[in-house]
């Protein structure tokens, strides 16, 4: 099953680098904190790449840290996510502040496909379905079922210029 995973994870990388190296593409960093429920709650921090070349198809990759007890034992794991950002609405600003959002994320005990929306690309509200992988368990829990994630990214460009 972790052969499975690592082939996934692959094959996600081989996708976005031939689409990144088709087109000019900018990139901003971001530094993102948020919650996940994940049959547990979980705290998450982490940073994230976004991707676009307009304002309608939006790439971001990420990666964090999800933090939170499980069986009264704290416990840490890994996150990594890809989300894809969706607005085709044509010349409306207005409508440019929101976009639909499918994406997935994996971390080492479990997969979750996820669709939801985001404000700006700032403030995201997912969910989706998590699928463990194999029998991984967390402190003895397996982690599998519905997944919800509430995350606010803020740009480093905001930070570095807050402090100027």
């Amino acid at each position: 099953m972790m052969m499975n995973f690592r082939l996934a994870i692959t094959a996600l990388f081989v996708f976005f680098l031939g689409t990144f190296s088709n087109a000019q593409y900018t990139m901003h960093k971001m530094i993102s904190a948020g919650y996940v429920y994940q049959n547990q709650s979980f705290g998450e921090v982490g940073g994230k790449l976004l991707f676009l070349k307009n304002d309608d198809v939006i790439y971001r990759l990420g990666g964090s840290a999800l933090m939170g007890s499980t069986n009264s034992k704290f416990a840490i794991m890994p996150k990594l996510q890809v989300d894809v950002l969706l607005n085709f609405q044509k010349d409306v600003d207005f409508y440019h502040s929101y976009y639909f959002l499918v994406g997935a994320e994996g971390t080492n005990k479990y997969l979750a496909p996820k669709v939801g929306v985001t404000l700006f690309g700032i403030l995201d509200l997912t969910g989706g379905y998590a699928f463990p992988i194999g029998n991984a368990e967390l402190n003895g829990k397996q982690l599998k079922g519905i997944n919800v994630n509430f995350t606010l990214n803020i740009p480093t460009v905001f930070i570095h210029d807050m402090f100027k």
